[in-house]
């Protein structure tokens, strides 16, 4: 239990700390006497620093229930039901708009409700049915968009990353869906730029017409696809060596968000408008892979250190 009695001024100090305990999600047992479960307080000590540092009072207390009865009270404080369920309209608000959606908006919208999501569960101290249900319905909404824009989109595979040899790869024929987005085009710069120059391209409307010998990428029973928690870029990166080369791991970091959404990265915004602008342009899948490759290019030159 973290007690304060916050200094008049400055007003700065004040609002940052409702503004933390609110982050938080720290219930409020009365105006100035918050709880937090006590493997999540360690926030609360921040707090109480930064309170006395600005001449207020703060007191950071071991709290514990007398009863059955009071414990369930404590827990029933941090209940986010209706938290879920604020999101969960937002989240059928968005289904119901996604068929006037273009793929990257959709896209966008669709990582929104996750980071939303993700947050919420952060102050998800206790968590039940509610997440479990959130999980699953955005889960679903993920399908909905990729039979909508991207057809054959690789469910994640579990297993090791065999190492392949570089060399054996050379002017072979790869094969991926058509109309690449973002993993995809990074996959095709990737193999052109590091593991096989001479790469030829087809591009496919059903993945079950494989041609004989072409090495297919990012659908599902491809030589290389999702892997884990990994997209298909990074698990090439991973399966050509290619992992200590840290202006790839950034580039990866930025498809992986734009692909299936987690940390943000600062270039995935510009990038995204880039591609799909580029997309518009060219509905020539090859002509498009030589255009969006210089971008990648730019991208990985603008990675490095400065000069």
């Amino acid at each position: 239990m973290l007690l304060l009695t916050l200094p008049s001024q400055p007003n700065a100090v004040r609002l940052r700390t409702w503004r933390t305990l609110k982050a938080l999600g720290a219930a409020s047992l009365r105006d100035g006497a918050y709880v937090l479960p006590a493997e999540h307080a360690e926030p609360f000590g921040r707090i109480a620093d930064e309170v006395r540092s600005h001449q207020g009072a703060a007191w950071l207390l071991g709290l514990s229930a007398r009863s059955p009865a009071q414990q369930q009270e404590l827990v029933a404080l941090f209940d986010r039901s209706a938290a879920y369920a604020e999101w969960e309209t937002s989240l059928e608000a968005l289904r119901r708009e996604l068929a006037g959606l273009g793929e990257t908006a959709a896209r966008r919208q669709f990582r929104g409700m996750t980071e939303a999501l993700e947050g919420l569960e952060r102050s998800d101290y206790f968590p039940g049915a509610a997440r479990e249900r959130a999980r699953s319905t955005l889960a679903l909404l993920r399908r909905e968009i990729d039979l909508r824009f991207s057809k054959g989109e690789p469910a994640p595979a579990g297993g090791d990353i065999p190492r392949r040899d570089r060399l054996e790869y050379a002017g072979r024929l790869w094969a991926t869906r058509a109309r690449p987005w973002v993993d995809r085009l990074a996959c095709c710069w990737l193999i052109r730029r590091f593991i096989d120059p001479a790469a030829r391209f087809v591009w496919l409307r059903d993945v079950a017409d494989l041609p004989d010998g072409a090495l297919g990428f990012d659908f599902d029973g491809a030589a290389f696809s999702h892997a884990g928690s990994l997209v298909t870029f990074e698990t090439m990166v991973l399966a050509f060596g290619l992992q200590d080369d840290a202006r790839l791991r950034r580039i990866g970091a930025t498809v992986h968000y734009l692909d299936v959404g987690g940390l943000p990265v600062a270039e995935a915004a510009g990038l995204e408008n880039i591609l799909s602008g580029l997309r518009t342009l060219h509905p020539d899948d090859d002509r498009l892979i030589d255009a969006t490759g210089a971008v990648f290019d730019a991208l990985y030159a603008s990675s490095g250190e400065p000069a």
